[in-house]
């Protein structure tokens, strides 16, 4: 009997991770790439493993040599209004809808995950793991720190293009002096507790 020599066609698979639950202002940013097989990017791994530098550097190759990517967000009022788990959630299927194309599978990093019409799985570790996680990790992450940066402009004395909106001692210092600003998220407890008379009444 003669042997085939088809080979089956990689699955179409998209890597998806978000960048920016943690921070006390800005939107929640996701990525979900799918890599080309034929054009592999060497260097992909967890954003928070790179410099700043290194992951500018490789989003543009996972810009130029991705079968697909794309990006999708949710604005700090939906955070308010949804949690931020949920918006980070919507913000992934909005950037899965985006892509252009059909996954045949979506791999999403961490332990929840958003309904999708394909077939999905979440991945512990996975923006470490996972070559197309990364990629989405290292996209969500550039995006959101250059969208901190112009808002760094309109809403300034924050620190928002140091910090990028995360609760580090000089943001905290910053929200304490200023109050909160129209892009800090009110639902969160520090937020909160910058507002006039919060100390007299308490959320």
């Amino acid at each position: 009997m003669k042997a085939s020599t088809d080979c089956a066609a990689p699955l179409l698979i998209a890597g998806v991770d978000e960048a920016g639950r943690g921070p006390l202002a800005g939107p929640v940013v996701a990525a979900a790439v799918v890599l080309d097989p034929a054009q592999p990017i060497e260097g992909l791994r967890d954003s928070k493993r790179l410099s700043a530098a290194r992951r500018v550097t490789l989003a543009d190759e996972i810009r130029a040599r991705a079968l697909a990517w794309a990006l999708g967000s949710a604005a700090v009022e939906e955070i308010d209004r949804l949690n931020i788990l949920e918006a980070t959630l919507l913000a992934m299927q909005r950037a899965v809808g985006g892509l252009g194309l059909v996954p045949e599978r979506i791999l999403v990093d961490g332990n929840r995950l958003p309904a999708f019409a394909v077939p999905a799985a979440a991945v512990v570790g996975g923006d470490g793991a996972v070559p197309a996680i990364s990629a989405a990790s290292i996209l969500a992450k550039v995006t959101r720190d250059a969208l901190m940066h112009t808002l760094a402009e309109r809403h300034p004395g924050y620190g928002f293009e140091v910090h990028k909106g995360y609760p580090t001692p000089g943001h905290r210092q910053a929200l304490a002096r200023l109050g909160p600003s129209p892009i800090h998220r009110m639902s969160f407890a520090p937020v909160r507790a910058a507002l006039p008379g919060a100390r007299e009444y308490p959320a």
